[in-house]
């Protein structure tokens, strides 16, 4: 009998498959309701480009033209995809990418939802040095976006740009015919440490720290607290922080809804919803609570997110909150509405200047020196 006789019967065998090579990526260039409110009034061929993003190892820029980028597609927006990096002599970067348009509108304290209200269908296209722009003249109409409820207001629209880098292909082996890889069998859900932290801090179970504020009670696990904030570390493990006879940390100087949303932030990494209307209110509280207790994220989400309230109304209040705590990107965004004269002409009659000019001398006379140039 011959070998391949005797073997005919084995069931084992080998194979591999060839796949391509690719890298995915998606970048959001966001864009506030009232710039698409004014679009009429940017000229034909003006763009504003998102930073650069790196997707399949190039550099790549998301182009929005808000009034259309050639006198045929005025009255449009048209969006690109730019490769922001020039080629090599003959060399060609092959990508498969979509746009979709979403109107953003502000929920319940700082919460965002998002409704897709244009789409195109995907384009392919392979980037050289002579063509490194590929996209849609006439993505969609603006008046038909300026008509969405929010457009001349705090709402934003997104143009999000999934892409996808061809690289070239590549060969993988199999085993029995298959993948190898587990993924076509197990499921890996998210991570959801913050739901269980979150039912400890509202169930209590194990509680072994009481905080009395301004008349509320809150208990806590000083173990969670310590890990998430060195102030808290120093007061609870070091006895810096007096407690009354029955053990309790009293705390005078905060709203008990701040605290309670500090502890939440501290269980779960995200904050509460909020009553609409309060959430500027609130977000400068934190803030103030968050540089107390040193919780820096909970400070940059509050920093970045009242970048979004800066009027002629809050400017001076909110510069002054940032210069005192220390907060240079708010800073910065406050500085960027006061270069416009008529906001730091608003602003410098506001009644919040009188405060700021108590609290920050030194921006007051920049700000002072800045109107009479």
């Amino acid at each position: 009998m011959s070998l391949l006789a005797c073997l005919r019967g084995a069931k084992k065998g080998s194979a591999s498959s060839v796949v391509v090579d690719s890298a995915r990526g998606r970048h959001d260039l966001r864009i506030d309701g009232l710039s698409f409110a004014v679009g009429a009034l940017a000229p034909i061929g003006q763009s504003v480009a998102s930073s650069a993003f790196s997707v399949g190892g190039h550099r790549w820029r998301i182009k929005c033209y808000p009034n259309g980028n050639r006198a045929d597609s005025a009255g449009h927006v048209s969006v690109y995809l730019a490769l922001d990096e020039e080629p090599a002599a003959g060399e060609e970067v092959t990508a498969v990418f979509e746009f979709a348009l979403l109107a953003e509108r502000r929920a319940a304290f700082f919460l965002k939802k998002s409704k897709e209200v244009q789409s195109r269908p995907p384009l392919r296209h392979s980037f050289t040095s002579q063509q490194r722009n590929f996209g849609y003249r006439t993505f969609a109409k603006r008046d038909a976006l300026v008509k969405l409820p929010g457009a001349d207001k705090g709402d934003s629209f997104v143009v999000r740009c999934q892409i996808v880098v061809i690289n070239g292909f590549r060969t993988e082996d199999e085993e029995d015919g298959a993948p190898k890889s587990g993924a076509n069998f197990v499921t890996v859900p998210p991570p959801d440490l913050h739901r269980h932290l979150g039912h400890l801090l509202d169930t209590k179970k194990g509680a072994d720290v009481v905080f009395h504020v301004s008349g509320k009670t809150f208990a806590a696990h000083r173990f969670v607290l310590a890990a998430r904030s060195p102030v808290f570390d120093a007061e609870l493990f070091s006895g810096m922080k007096e407690t009354d006879a029955a053990g309790v940390i009293r705390i005078a100087d905060m709203e008990p809804g701040v605290f309670k949303a500090l502890l939440r932030f501290v269980y779960s990494d995200s904050l509460p919803e909020m009553k609409k209307g309060e959430e500027d209110a609130m977000c400068q509280h934190l803030l103030v609570a968050a540089d107390r207790y040193g919780i820096e994220r909970l400070k940059l989400m509050c920093e970045e997110n009242l970048c979004n309230y800066i009027t002629v109304h809050t400017a001076a209040i909110i510069l002054t909150l940032a210069e005192q705590h220390n907060c240079s990107g708010l800073k910065r965004a406050c500085l960027d509405f006061l270069k416009a004269p008529a906001n730091l002409r608003a602003v410098v009659a506001s009644d919040g200047f009188e405060h700021l000019s108590t609290s920050c001398p030194s921006i007051k006379k920049d700000l002072l020196d800045a109107l009479a140039s």
